[in-house]
């Protein structure tokens, strides 16, 4: 099956051969048609098997046809709200890379940062929003956000989000959006917890699932290396001279051990 077999419009069609993206993974092949079809969906997916396109194509699709219809001002009709800056910034760089002959407008807020280029884009007008939940609502107390005109709302890595301690600020946030709305949910762990949580959510969702619970995705190979204390550092160095490896990220499990690595490292 190839992403031109999913039934999505031209425009978006042209972003992903851009990409130089034909077919589709596990998770948009089962995903997309769903959202397409205004299901809720309750997708349990690692990261890297391309969930973020699994939401934003159909979700770009939606807009689109939505403003051919009423071209009316610029209001947030979508909504995603994950964990962490990071992958706010991504998910809004994929709606911005898939969407670019769509003329569907997004942005993201998160905190950290002082705010007025977020408010700046807010009051120019957006379709869909990104956010991380506490700059999110925020954003709502000053009333630069209102969510009233959600249509498609996205609950992202929401594992992590209840990990995290966001769980009331998710509560808060579900309380402000409009009952008739398409959700999807997804999270790579399904403990009863998140279970519980997207029955608040969803409407008689679809749950799609892709690779086992808590499994790493297919496009990782995973190695581990035995070794003590004292001589990290040295195999770290003999793993770093393999000119084979262009690019390292590097976790640490404290910022002062992270620190020691970057001192070894200079």
């Amino acid at each position: 099956m190839q992403f031109k077999d999913l039934k999505i419009i031209e425009p978006i069609l042209k972003a992903l051969k851009e990409e130089k993206y034909s077919v589709p993974t596990a998770i948009q092949e089962k995903a997309i048609p769903l959202i397409l079809n205004r299901k809720d969906v309750l997708g349990s997916a690692q990261t890297g098997t391309g969930k973020t396109a699994a939401f934003a194509i159909p979700i770009l699709q939606h807009l689109y046809l939505d403003r051919q219809q009423n071209n009316s001002p610029r209001k947030i009709n979508s909504l995603i709200i994950t964990p962490t800056r990071e992958l706010a910034i991504q998910i809004g760089e994929s709606f911005s890379t898939y969407g670019k002959f769509t003329g569907i407008r997004n942005t993201v807020v998160f905190g950290g940062v002082n705010q007025r280029s977020q408010t700046d884009a807010l009051r120019r007008g957006v379709d869909v929003l990104v956010a991380t939940p506490g700059r999110l609502l925020d954003l709502m107390d000053q009333g630069f956000i209102r969510l009233k005109d959600v249509e498609y709302f996205v609950l992202d890595e929401a594992d992590r989000m209840l990990d995290m301690g966001f769980i009331h600020d998710i509560k808060k946030i579900i309380e402000k959006l409009p009952n008739k709305r398409q959700s999807l949910f997804f999270s790579a762990t399904m403990p009863q917890n998140i279970v519980v949580l997207s029955k608040k959510i969803l409407i008689n969702p679809i749950k799609v699932q892709v690779s086992p619970v808590s499994s790493t995705a297919d496009t990782i190979t995973q190695y581990l290396y035995y070794t003590n204390k004292s001589t990290k550092k040295d195999l770290l160095i003999h793993i770093l001279k393999d000119r084979k490896i262009t690019q390292v990220l590097w976790f640490s499990r404290t910022i002062p051990g992270s620190e020691r690595i970057s001192r070894v490292l200079k």
